[in-house]
């Protein structure tokens, strides 16, 4: 990561827009892909030569009016629009609040408070804190339950676990990149990161997209090796007291085959502790 993290962005969403994604005409020889800065510029209202600075990084104070104008140019969604505010210093602030990695009694016992349903807690840069015995039994697949980037992209269970990979690979960079620009210094972060780089080519091919994606809702699809193939969706809930902390709940549709594959999957992993709870003693 560089200082210019605006100019970065900037030039990364620029380059996955065509002119006919915007309503425009194409012409001439482009040597790179992705819309020229003068169409942005177009675009967004503002002189070509300030625009040019803005991604160079010699202009690094943007109005909001400026920027909110560039990011409907560059047709940005909610999380990205949040994003580039917070690149240039605009947003209002949301400083990171240090908390330690443990989960609030009270906390824990909520996620225990729903046995039929994968409950766990994450921060910003997708570590595991806490899980309840279902979310556990469901990510069972993996070495070990701890930070959801590495599962995703170095753990070899990850390619068969998540069955739409592709769809969660993106996902999940996304959620690091906007972590990256509410905490740009967060240290804990920038060591995942340059692990993921350096082991995954995945990794690196989408973090250099600067695709922004925070955690709210979705449909996830699953396979697992005990009860087979599993549509879940979950809802991601902020953590008031925690800033920076996610509750994370699955659901499977009641009725479903998808519920009866839960259920007998908390009932599998439940009788297995029981028998090593009982050859222990």
């Amino acid at each position: 990561m560089t200082g210019n993290h605006l100019g970065e962005f900037l030039r990364a969403r620029r380059a996955a827009l065509r002119p006919e994604d915007v309503g425009m005409a194409s012409y001439g020889v482009r040597r790179v892909p992705g819309l020229r800065r003068e169409e942005v510029a177009v675009l967004a209202g503002v002189n070509a030569d300030y625009y040019t600075r803005l991604e160079q990084g010699r202009e690094r104070r943007p109005s909001a009016q400026v920027l909110d104008a560039l990011s409907r140019a560059l047709r940005l969604d909610a999380d990205a629009h949040a994003h580039l505010h917070q690149l240039a210093g605009t947003a209002p602030s949301n400083p990171f609040t240090h908390t330690t990695d443990r989960v609030s009694p009270a906390l824990r016992r909520l996620m225990d408070g729903y046995p039929g349903a994968p409950a766990f807690v994450i921060n910003r840069t997708l570590d595991v804190l806490a899980a309840n015995a279902l979310a556990q039994a469901l990510h069972s697949p993996f070495a070990q339950l701890d930070n959801l980037a590495r599962m995703t992209f170095l753990d070899p269970a990850g390619r068969q676990f998540y069955t739409r990979w592709s769809r969660t690979a993106q996902a999940t960079v996304g959620h690091l990149r906007q972590a990256a620009g509410v905490e740009p210094d967060n240290l804990r972060l920038r060591e995942l990161v340059g692990t993921l780089t350096e082991h995954s080519a995945d990794f690196t091919r989408l973090w250099n997209t600067h695709t922004v994606r925070g955690k709210t809702q979705d449909a996830k699809r699953f396979l697992h090796p005990e009860v087979g193939p599993l549509t879940l969706t979950y809802h991601a809930f902020d953590v008031r007291d925690a800033p920076g902390r996610q509750l994370v709940i699955y659901q499977a549709e009641p009725g479903s085959p998808d519920s009866r594959a839960l259920t007998l999957l908390g009932s599998l992993h439940a009788t297995s502790n029981q028998a090593e709870g009982m050859h222990q003693t």
